[in-house]
């Protein structure tokens, strides 16, 4: 129930600072909203906004429910997450989230959050290489290397039969 409880705290604080709250008081200090019907690209920015979110949240309940863990850095999963999302993409919690931000950049029209959305993606990218793939790789070893090498990092592909995977009740390290 703990778990459960740090789990939704840093899965919900993370995106409303990252993805609400920054874009659109320090980049968009004025935003414009719909009054009315939506225009073509406010509805296609609702849509990518809604699976943006949706894949964060099942990146978190991943996390939870398989890995042991929290989205936080410094809780993360004690197994290895492979399921779901994380069978066709590396990453799909920075894209998830990456995702909401074109969202906001399409919705808003401003080239201050996609300014923004670029510096993200830079930061997730030395992230990803610097720390997260060396850290899991440490934690993981020859597990992670397979699976490193049967799913991308960042381009979707479908995912290929699964034998890199372990059984869920896989040792934990």
């Amino acid at each position: 129930m703990i778990l459960l409880a740090r789990s939704v705290l840093f899965a919900f604080l993370v995106p409303v600072l990252l993805v609400g709250w920054i874009p659109l008081v320090m980049f968009e200090r004025h935003p414009e909203w719909s009054q009315g019907g939506l225009a073509p690209h406010e509805w296609l920015a609702v849509l990518l906004a809604a699976a943006g979110l949706a894949g964060y949240l099942h990146c978190a309940w991943q996390f939870t429910r398989k890995g042991r863990g929290t989205v936080a850095p410094w809780d993360g999963p004690r197994r290895l997450v492979q399921r779901g999302l994380y069978r066709w993409v590396r990453n799909p919690m920075y894209l998830s989230l990456g995702l909401v931000v074109l969202a906001e950049v399409l919705y808003f029209e401003s080239w201050r959050i996609g300014l923004y959305l670029l510096c993200l993606a830079c930061v997730a990218q030395l992230l990803v290489v610097l720390h997260e793939e060396p850290e899991l790789g440490f934690r993981f070893g020859a597990m992670y290397e397979d699976y490193k090498r049967a799913v991308p990092r960042w381009f979707p592909r479908r995912p290929k039969p699964a034998a890199f995977e372990l059984d869920p009740s896989s040792v934990e390290r």
